[in-house]
């Protein structure tokens, strides 16, 4: 499970970086449309409609799986600080499990929608011409499968910990 885990780093990575140059990408494009309009007055075309359709979508949605292999979701441990340590790990995998359905969820209802998009050419107006949006659906299955597919493999890796620190102990 180590070793498979190890080759998802790349594709994590990747989708990290990715979600990285949006957000980079994404402020040159408001601050150059932001001078354009302040001092040239004349604003860039379809600056809204990029950041909201591509940009934004990517910095929010890409990192899922990074943020999933560093553990670094939300948490609130007021009420587990004092659980112990064999308890938490069994506590950590159903909160996984848990995760896992949820997105499994989301990615096949974004995945429906994106194909839906994809056939009606879903597309915004911009400055007289049409820009394709239903690209950027994909962007929500895409992170989110990369995230189950993390999670599933942590799952079954720690289970496997799991299952010999309880026979170390003698509490099987």
């Amino acid at each position: 499970m180590d070793r498979i885990l190890k080759w998802l780093e790349w594709p994590i990575h990747i989708l990290m970086w990715a979600g990285l140059l949006a957000g980079a990408l994404m402020m040159v494009h408001v601050s150059a449309d932001v001078a354009g309009r302040t001092i040239f007055n004349s604003p860039l075309i379809g600056t809204n409609e990029i950041v909201s359709g591509y940009y934004m979508v990517a910095v929010a949605y890409l990192p899922w799986a990074w943020i999933a292999k560093n553990d670094d979701h939300i948490s609130v441990e007021l009420f587990t600080m004092k659980v112990p340590e064999h308890i938490m790990i069994w506590l950590e995998m159903v909160l996984k499990v848990t995760t896992v359905a949820y997105v499994c969820v989301f990615v096949w209802q974004t995945f429906i929608r994106a194909v839906e998009q994809m056939h009606r050419g879903e597309a915004l107006e911009v400055g007289g011409s049409y820009m394709a949006l239903w690209p950027s659906r994909y962007v929500l299955p895409l992170a989110g499968a990369l995230m189950i597919i993390y999670l599933v493999v942590r799952v079954i890796r720690d289970f496997g910990r799991a299952i010999d620190k309880n026979s170390e102990a003698g509490e099987v």
